[in-house]
C-alpha cells in the first residue's frame, strides 16, 4: 500500500512538473534565428506560419531534455528515500548509491551531448552558408572617457 502511494505521488509530481515546464521552453533558444537566416539565404520565406523541420526537431529535443531532467530528479528522490529508509541495511544503501551514480552519469552524458550539439550545429550551419548567431549576452557598449 505504501509503495502504491509513493508511485502515485511521484506520478502526480512528474505530471505537474511537465505541465509547468512549458514556460521554460520559451527561454531555451536552440538556434531559431540561425534557421531563419539560412532560410532567407536559400530563398525561402523565413516568416512562414508552418512548422519547419528545425522547429519540430527543436521541440522534440526540448521535450526529451525536460523528460531526462524529470527522470533524473525522480531517480535522485527515489535513491534518497531508499537511503534514508535503509535502517543500516548495507544492501539497500548500496542500491541507493548505485542509483545515484547511474543517474549522475546519465545526466552528465545528456548534458555533454547537448553541449556538443550546441557547439557543433552553429558551425555546421555557418559553413553551409548561414551566419553565426549573435552571442546570448550582448557585449557592453564602450565607456566614453571621463571629461576632465
Amino acid at each position: 500500500m505504501r509503495k502504491k502511494i509513493l508511485v502515485l505521488a511521484s506520478l502526480l509530481f512528474v505530471l505537474g512538473v511537465l505541465s509547468v515546464s512549458g514556460s521554460a521552453y520559451a527561454a531555451l533558444n536552440l538556434g531559431s534565428n540561425i534557421t531563419k537566416q539560412a532560410a532567407e539565404r536559400a530563398g525561402y520565406n523565413p516568416n512562414a506560419d508552418e512548422t519547419t523541420l528545425a522547429e519540430t526537431v527543436g521541440s522534440i529535443i526540448k521535450t526529451v531534455l525536460s523528460t531526462v531532467g524529470v527522470i533524473f530528479l525522480a531517480l535522485m528522490v527515489y535513491a534518497g528515500f531508499l537511503w534514508m529508509t535503509a535502517r543500516g541495511e548495507s544492501e539497500q544503501v548500496d542500491k541507493a548509491q548505485d542509483i545515484i551514480r547511474a543517474a549522475i552519469i546519465g545526466l552528465i552524458i545528456t548534458v555533454a551531448s547537448y553541449s556538443i550539439t550546441a557547439f557543433i550545429v552553429p558551425r555546421v550551419v555557418e559553413k553551409a552558408g548561414g551566419t553565426r548567431p549573435a552571442p546570448a549576452v550582448p557585449a557592453a557598449p564602450p565607456v566614453p572617457p571621463a571629461a576632465p
